[in-house]
């Protein structure tokens, strides 16, 4: 089993359990450096002998240490992240730990407010030897996808929102954008999805789809109908009349897509629609 050289700061590192301390057990690296996973994190199965995959940071006074949880987004890596607090001289971020994210004012686009979500890139200080966030990400791109095919199933995660439409985060790494005209259901942002490639633009910035090219939306929304009555035992408590709202947050369709899909689900006796909900019908067994 290979154990990490070096404990890396910012990233998830394999070591192994060298000793214990009143503090919590020490964690070595293969070089002997040392580095402590406070109790809090210590469970019973762990003793000294074991490897564990633990991420390496800085705790709340400023100490290198170890923990089991993982945060949003390691060391260069991006996440949507809400604005917990701000100061003068920056904002802190929620990105999962319980020490939260420094993003510094000089890195924000602009101002950061509380409750905010952003897209935030994890870099490293190397003035201050700190873990921090960055907002003015448009530099962190990687702006070479010519590997990405028309047509081709990608990873997205939603970040903003345009006059154009949605800007996403294509498969952690590119930059993308979802036309407002090419959205058949509600986005939201920090959402993830799937997504497929429409053109890559010269400058490295992806047009995306939500669907597959020459597959039409109401085609993708019966399948999500599918999907989730399946998932349910059957049972769907959405009607023609539902509210848009749960329609939204049971199916993440908009009420005229969830209409026209249920439709075509009973043109092919696939559904069952009744006062209390929608059924799915048995299929007969192939003979």
């Amino acid at each position: 089993m290979i154990i990490n050289e070096y404990p890396e700061l910012g990233k998830v590192n394999r070591l192994k359990a060298v000793r214990e301390s009143d503090h919590g057990l020490i964690f070595a690296s293969s070089k002997e450096k040392e580095v402590l996973l406070p109790k809090r994190y210590v469970t019973e199965e762990m003793g000294l002998g074991c490897v564990e995959e633990l991420f390496v940071y800085r705790d709340g006074e400023e100490r290198i240490v170890a923990t089991t949880e993982r945060p949003l987004a390691v060391l260069g890596e991006f996440a949507v992240m809400e604005v917990v607090d701000t100061t003068p001289h920056g904002a802190f971020v929620d990105w999962g730990l319980a020490k939260d994210l420094f993003v510094p004012k000089a890195l924000q686009r602009r101002s950061l407010a509380k409750g905010e979500k952003h897209l935030i890139y994890v870099d490293y200080d190397e003035r201050t030897h700190r873990l921090i966030g960055v907002q003015k990400t448009e530099g962190r791109f990687d702006r070479r996808p010519q590997k990405l095919k028309r047509n081709e199933e990608v990873d997205i995660l939603v970040y903003d929102k345009t006059e154009l439409g949605y800007k996403v985060l294509v498969d952690g790494r590119y930059e993308g954008l979802i036309f407002h005209s090419e959205i058949f259901s509600g986005l939201q942002i920090g959402q993830r999805a799937r997504g497929y490639v429409k053109k890559v633009r010269d400058d490295g910035k992806i047009d995306i789809l939500m669907r597959p090219i020459g597959k039409k939306s109401d085609e993708i929304a019966a399948e999500r109908i599918i999907e989730y009555l399946e998932s349910r035992k059957g049972m769907m408590p959405l009607v023609y009349k539902s509210d848009p709202e749960r329609i939204k947050e049971l199916l993440g369709l908009s009420r005229k897509n969830f209409k026209r899909a249920l439709t075509l689900l009973l043109q092919r006796g696939a559904v069952e629609v009744k006062e209390n909900g929608t059924f799915l019908k048995k299929r007969a067994p192939k003979s």
